[in-house]
């Protein structure tokens, strides 16, 4: 049975990196506890995933580790947008106006909510170390016949994750009603943003 060993070890690797804290995972979290737009995001974020990963095993990894001129694009676009994120989510800490989960709060239209989870995806170079390298080098290391049970197993554990987490944040929504829970959920996604970006421009 070495293809079911190979698509579990895909799915193990792959659910010890997406599990730590990250800003495609605060975002969906947040998504969640707003209860806007929960299934686009969760589907945005499983789609990607699942298409960095097969590039990733397919070999893209290793012309994107050739590159120095995308390792650097990469690098201070990524650093730049998570800088931008981390100021907008303090600036609401601070705001007057409490971000609340109230139906009659103002909603995030679908164009809208769909470009955030994408650009929040797409712009963190870390999404790319941790699906295109790093897991593209592991999956490359297997015979050919069984890379695609391996990209499949660590697709499998992005969809379980991502569902999880944005499907279980809707529970908790609830908890999260007051104004005082909005402010440090804020600043939490703000420091964690604002940590990314200088690991990311710093590389530490």
């Amino acid at each position: 049975m070495p293809y079911v060993s190979t698509f579990f070890n895909g799915l193990a690797l792959c659910a010890g990196l997406i599990v730590a804290i990250g800003s495609q995972n605060a975002h969906v979290l947040r998504t969640g506890l707003k209860r806007e737009h929960v299934g686009l995001t969760v589907a945005a974020c499983i789609v990607i995933d699942a298409v960095l990963i097969g590039l990733g095993v397919a070999g893209v990894g290793t012309v994107v580790q050739s590159s120095p001129l995308l390792l650097g694009a990469a690098r201070w676009g990524g650093a730049a947008f998570l800088l931008w994120y981390g100021l907008r989510s303090w600036r609401a800490v601070f705001a007057s106006a409490a971000l609340t989960v109230a139906p009659e709060a103002a909603r995030t239209g679908a164009r809208q909510a769909l470009a955030s989870v994408v650009a929040l995806s797409l712009l963190n170079p870390h999404v790319y170390l941790d699906t295109v390298v790093l897991l593209g080098a592991i999956g490359g290391n297997f015979a050919p016949p069984e890379r695609p049970a391996f990209a499949l197993g660590a697709m499998s554990a992005s969809a379980l994750w991502f569902c999880a987490l944005g499907y279980g944040a809707t529970r908790l929504s609830g908890l999260f009603a007051r104004p005082a829970a909005w402010k440090w959920i804020d600043g939490l996604t703000g420091t964690m943003m604002l940590a990314l970006s200088a690991s990311v421009a710093f590389g530490t």
